[in-house]
């Protein structure tokens, strides 16, 4: 149901059905693990022009892998991590996983 880069790639496939005898199927919640679950490899300080996919393509190896920075950090949208005020600071790199 999701690409396996996908940060939903693990959650739980649900379904309810409805009123007019439909069966809808969801993902179930997907929360956000604390700041100390992530195993930080190393820190990007961020330049002005960064970007969540270019930073996690460099350090990850893939794209869309983006939301793995966010987890680790932790932001829930990835242009927090990158927004003119935080220029100069380091965004935290998690281990890449296989």
């Amino acid at each position: 149901m999701t690409s396996p880069a996908s940060r939903y790639h693990e959650s739980e496939v649900a379904s309810v059905a409805t009123e007019d005898g439909r069966t809808l199927r969801y993902l179930r919640r997907r929360f956000l693990p604390g700041p100390d679950e992530s195993h930080i490899v190393a820190e990007h300080v961020l330049t002005r022009g960064d970007r969540t996919d270019l930073i996690s393509a460099d350090h990850l190896g893939d794209p869309e892998l983006f939301w793995r920075l966010c987890d680790a950090n932790p932001v829930l949208h990835p242009d927090e991590l990158t927004q003119d005020g935080r220029i100069g600071t380091a965004v935290r790199i998690p281990f890449p996983l296989a």
